[in-house]
Order: structure tokens, then C-alpha cells, then sequence
């Protein structure tokens, strides 16, 4: 049974009160800009067990009637068809998919702002085409004067020269697909325009992480730090808080440094002294009072950082992060005292590709295997061969263990198997011929129609969501989009299973 740390009812219960009360003070408008993920937030599902990664969203739901969405792009995000590591999806497709998914969520997200823009085409054409939907799109150009000249920043020639963003509602969230998309400039731009017509409005900001009520050192705050480990996030100790309260609060660097910035523009906006003393008192998080369960969510928060390690190192293979961001999530998770041995999946994968070497299994003398830990802590093995990868065998042995399937059942007749290998090799002329993940569970979908094997198996793909699993090599994209498709927390080995690394091991510090 799965161990659970923290309680979605408390924290939405808490959560929403808080948003009203800042609201309820903050006169006619109040504008939360909204960091991390608001749909789909596995990282905080795999530190705080128990945590619904769509938690956030049903915060907003509950309160339908009193908010509105803005939605940031940043045009060199468009220009650059930047991509979100979490799903593999370019920032202008996350639009597209927020946009869904707020509506589905009974929420009406008819505004995109393209913040930053300097005439870049595709940035024209992507706002062509939200707007064949239906959807507003706002153009922002950068800030005259930011960040040095508070005088120019907060005048017409500044904020003053953004498109005014048309809302209704007094509560207007400001999200984007991920970080440096524009939320606190577009904030702070409504707020100026607000103030020009004559109404008050303030701002807020809602993150999860760092919570600021746990310890600087408590390994939730420290995977927030192996989570944006390419961007350098510090947690230190606010200041701030602690001079005007007495009381200790964990934040990070970037919004200590912002702080003395945007409290010096919001004073000029309003023309008060600020009623924030501090980027804590900004915020709206209550995330810590969620936690049920601290022994839990200190071992899940742990493993997480372990993951982010391996995480770093196929990223560096794969050319897509730095080395500088390697080490990084190395020192974070050495400062913890972790090792990538102490995820259990990872060395039962190392024994298993041993193991599989020894015995001259694989395909074309390249032995490959992946490792899956149940609910239960049992760990499940699965190495390739001429027929299927090695993630196909994992998830096919996993499921018979599930479902109570004898080991030598076929789930998919060979026939079948053969078949796709024949129109692979023999027709789309492909050079990999085995079953990857993905065609492995559309073949698996086919033959459930006519096996009770194959049925049973499928019905038990649920409970796959969220196990940790660990692979000899770097996935190939038909596997990886299949363990993204499970919900599987997958790492790897920082190797490509046709080097001839994929033959040891390297040893662990």
C-alpha cells in the first residue's frame, strides 16, 4: 500500500481561505503570479506522497467565479521553440494544452500575453493562431529602464507602453508554461494600468517550493534545489522576514534579490509604503501545513534528489543541460549524504545488466535491461532481446506479476510480434526491429481483444503510476514516451544502449 505524507483536503481547505483573506484585503484586484506547475506537478507528487498533482487547479476551481487567467510566453521561448523537460512539449504547445486544461476545469482562460517581443515572426504567426481560436493575445515589449530606473520602469514610457490586459473578475492568476515566461513583469503592468484608472490592485505571488515553514535543510526544500539546478535556486534564509518579524522563513535567492526592486515599484505604482516587509509575506503558500507525515515525505523528498542527479547526467549525454548543472545536483545530493546506490532500483538494474551480460543475452551482443520497484518494494527486471527492448520486458513482466500471469504466457502472440518486426525492417527499411514500449502497449491494446491474458494485463497499467524504475541506458524516444505515458519515474544510466559503455557499469561514489 502506498505510504501517503500529505493531506490534498487540508491544504486545499487552508490554501483557498488564505487567497480570500489576501484578496478580501487587497483591493479591487488582486493579481498572484504563479510559479511551478498548476496541472501535472509530479515533482511535488513525488516529494510529498499523498500530494494530488493537480491539487492547485482544484484551489482555483473552488473559486470559478472570482478569478480570471492570464497566460505568459516569453517570444524568444516561441522563436526558439523552447521545450519543457517535464513533458518534452514546446512552451507555445503548452499554451495550447493550459488553455485546455483550465477549461476543462470550468475556468475560462481567454488571455495570452507574448511578453518581451521584438517583432519576432513566429511570435506573429503564434498569435495568429490563438486568436483564430478565440483567444485575446497581448503583445509586451521589454521594460524601458528595468531593472535599474524605477522612474522610467513606472511610467508611460515603461509599464505604461504594455497593452492593457482586459479582466473582470477580482482575482486574476498569472501563469505561463514554465520559468522567465514574464509573470511578474505582466503583474506588475496590470497593476500600473489598474492604478491609472483609478483602482487599487495588488499583488501576490503562489509557489510550492521552497516551503517557507520547514527547514532550510529538510530535504522537500533541498529537491527544490536539485530541481532548478540549472538555474542556480538558492535557498537562504529570508532576511527580510526574520528583521521584521523575529521569526525564521526559508525562500530562495531570486526572489530575495527581486525583493528590494519590486517593493521599491510597487511603492512608486501605489505611491505607500508597501505592505509586504518581505518576499515571504508575499506569498500565498501553505503547502507545509499539508504535511501529515514528515518521516514520508522526508525519504520521498530524498529519492527525489537522487533522481535529479540521474536526471542530470542522461541530460549532459543527451546534450540538452551543462556540466556545471551535473555537478550542481551531484553536490546537493552529496551534502544529503545520497547516493545513486541508495535508490533501490538502481542497483538491482546493475546486478540484473551483469547478470544478463554473463549469460550473452540481449540483441546483436548489446545487453540492455531496466529495473521497476512495486508499491510492496518488490523489484521487477526486464532485459531485451531480439523481439522487444528491455523497458517493453520490464513493463510486460511487471504486469504479469500484477495481474498473477504465469512468466512463460505470451501476452502478444509472436505472430504479431514478428509481423510489426517484418514492416519495421523489411518495409519502413528501420534499423531497430524490436518492440519498443509504445508499440508494446498498442500491441498489448490489439491483443487483449482476443486473450484473457493480454486483458487482464492491461486492467493492471493503473497501477504502474508513479513507481520508480531505473534503465541501463538512455531510452530511445518510442520508450520514453511510453514510461511518460504510464506515469513511470524513470531514470537511467547516462549511456546509449549501442556504446559500448552499455557493457559495465561505471562505479558509484
Amino acid at each position: 500500500m502506498k505510504k501517503i505524507g500529505f493531506d490534498n483536503e487540508k491544504y486545499l481547505a487552508e490554501q483557498t481561505r488564505f487567497i480570500l483573506e489576501r484578496a478580501e484585503n487587497g483591493g479591487e484586484k488582486l493579481y498572484i503570479e504563479c510559479g511551478g506547475k498548476l496541472l501535472h506537478d509530479f515533482h511535488a507528487a513525488r516529494v510529498l506522497p499523498g500530494y494530488d498533482p493537480d491539487v492547485k487547479m482544484r484551489v482555483f476551481s473552488s473559486l470559478v467565479n472570482k478569478i480570471d487567467i492570464i497566460i505568459c510566453i516569453h517570444a524568444e521561448a516561441i522563436e526558439n521553440k523552447k521545450i519543457r523537460a517535464d513533458f518534452g512539449t514546446t512552451y507555445d504547445s503548452d499554451v495550447f494544452q493550459m488553455i485546455e486544461d483550465f477549461k476543462a476545469c470550468g475556468l475560462n482562460p481567454n488571455n495570452v500575453v507574448i511578453t518581451r517581443f521584438k517583432g519576432e515572426k513566429s511570435a506573429l504567426n503564434f498569435k495568429d493562431l490563438l486568436e483564430r481560436r478565440g483567444i485575446k493575445v497581448y503583445l509586451h515589449s521589454p521594460t524601458k529602464g528595468y531593472p535599474t530606473n524605477v522612474d522610467e520602469i513606472v511610467s508611460d514610457e515603461g509599464y505604461g507602453k504594455n497593452e492593457y490586459i482586459e479582466t473582470e473578475k477580482p482575482i486574476v492568476i498569472v501563469t505561463a508554461p514554465g520559468p522567465g515566461s514574464g509573470k511578474l513583469g505582466t503583474c506588475l503592468s496590470q497593476i500600473y494600468h489598474e492604478f491609472k484608472r483609478g483602482k487599487k490592485a495588488t499583488y501576490s505571488k503562489f509557489e510550492t517550493f521552497p516551503i517557507w515553514n520547514l527547514p532550510i535543510d529538510h530535504p522537500v526544500n533541498v529537491a527544490y534545489e536539485a530541481a532548478t539546478a540549472d538555474l542556480g535556486d538558492v535557498n537562504l534564509i529570508d532576511h527580510f522576514y526574520l528583521a521584521s518579524s523575529g521569526k525564521t522563513a526559508v525562500n530562495y535567492n531570486r526572489d530575495l534579490e527581486a525583493f528590494p526592486l519590486l517593493k521599491r515599484i510597487l511603492e512608486r505604482i501605489t505611491g505607500k509604503e508597501s505592505i509586504y516587509a518581505s518576499p515571504t509575506d508575499m506569498g500565498v503558500n501553505r503547502c507545509g501545513f499539508g504535511i501529515i507525515d514528515d518521516a514520508i515525505v522526508r525519504e520521498a523528498a530524498n529519492q527525489e534528489i537522487i533522481r535529479r542527479y540521474l536526471i542530470a547526467r542522461e541530460e549532459y549525454a543527451k546534450g540538452r543541460t551543462t556540466k556545471q548543472t551535473v555537478d550542481r545536483n551531484y553536490d546537493i545530493m552529496s551534502r544529503m549524504g545520497l547516493t545513486p546506490l541508495m535508490r533501490p532500483v538502481v542497483p538491482v538494474c546493475h546486478a540484473a545488466l551483469n547478470r544478463a551480460i554473463a549469460k550473452g543475452k540481449g540483441k546483436d551482443g548489446i545487453t540492455c535491461v531496466g529495473a521497476i520497484e512495486l508499491e510492496n518494494g518488490d523489484i521487477i527486471t526486464g532485459t531485451n532481446s531480439p523481439l522487444m527492448h528491455a523497458s517493453t520486458a520490464m513493463i510486460f513482466n511487471t504486469l504479469k506479476t500484477l495481474a498473477g500471469i504465469d512468466d512463460e504466457i505470451d501476452l502478444i502472440p509472436e505472430t504479431i510480434i514478428r509481423s510489426v518486426r517484418h514492416m519495421k525492417k523489411d518495409v519502413l527499411k528501420e534499423v531497430g526491429c524490436s518492440l519498443n514500449l509504445d508499440e508494446g502497449l498498442i500491441c498489448l491494446a490489439l491483443s487483449a481483444a482476443s486473450s484473457k491474458y493480454a486483458a487482464d494485463a492491461m486492467e493492471k497499467i493503473p497501477a504502474l503510476k508513479g513507481l520508480p524504475a531505473h534503465l541501463s541506458h538512455i531510452p530511445s524516444s518510442g520508450d520514453l514516451k511510453g514510461l511518460r505515458n504510464l506515469g513511470i519515474n524513470v531514470t537511467s544510466e547516462d549511456r546509449y544502449p549501442r556504446s559500448e559503455l552499455a557493457r559495465y557499469i561505471r562505479e558509484e561514489v
